[in-house]
């Protein structure tokens, strides 16, 4: 049967580790650049051949240690000794990224008050709390995302890897605390980055 066009891109690929055949989400592209250096092509559109490695970092790790890289391209290749930091940068910087994208898209909300809102209104679909947020800041958003699940709603998906710092610079805003999404494009996007950047943390 004739391969149809896009066939490829729906195909599970085998990553050079486990040698289990997983989907492209799941995965992390790799290709030979200058130098002989391999490179992460973490959004798919660098030229040349491509191998794939689960979007772990332990499995990025094992594929350096064990010289998976130059076996999978069949030469000799670099491999600087920062690719598991260097990566697990990118996918932080490519989320902080997304975040501000759905601010620029007007689906964020910032601000103790206004996230409390909209939480009670079960409008909200990724909750955010600086990881140097107050304790008692958190306890109450918690407390009224359990009362809209108490009530039928969604729970809320929730998001503490940056610091104050952090959010207030990528948002552009000062002492960001507490931040909500709406629904949306944008916001599904978001999601997609942080669920991207815990699977290669775990």
């Amino acid at each position: 049967m004739k391969k149809q066009q896009g066939d490829d891109e729906l195909n599970p690929r085998s990553c050079i580790v486990s040698r289990e055949r997983l989907e492209k989400e799941k995965l992390i592209r790799f290709v030979i650049g200058p130098g002989d250096e391999v490179y992460p092509d973490l959004k798919e559109t660098l030229p040349g051949r491509g191998v794939w490695v689960e979007a772990k970092m332990s499995s990025v790790q094992k594929a350096v240690e064990k010289r998976l890289f130059a076996k999978a391209f069949k030469q000799d290749v670099q491999v600087r000794d920062d690719l598991v930091g260097l990566i697990d940068k990118l996918l932080n910087e490519r989320a902080l990224q997304a975040l501000a994208i759905t601010k620029k898209s007007g689906l964020l909300l910032t601000g103790f008050s206004k996230v409390d809102s909209a939480i009670r209104s079960n409008t909200v679909k990724l909750l955010l709390h600086a990881s140097d947020a107050a304790e008692d800041g958190r306890r109450k958003l918690s407390s009224a995302t359990a009362f809209v699940v108490h009530i039928g709603g969604k729970e809320t998906p929730l998001s503490n890897y940056w610091s104050c710092d952090e959010l207030s610079v990528a948002l552009g805003l000062g002492n960001v605390m507490h931040a909500a999404a709406l629904s949306g494009g944008a916001t599904r996007n978001l999601i997609a980055a942080i669920e991207r950047l815990t699977q290669y943390r775990a």
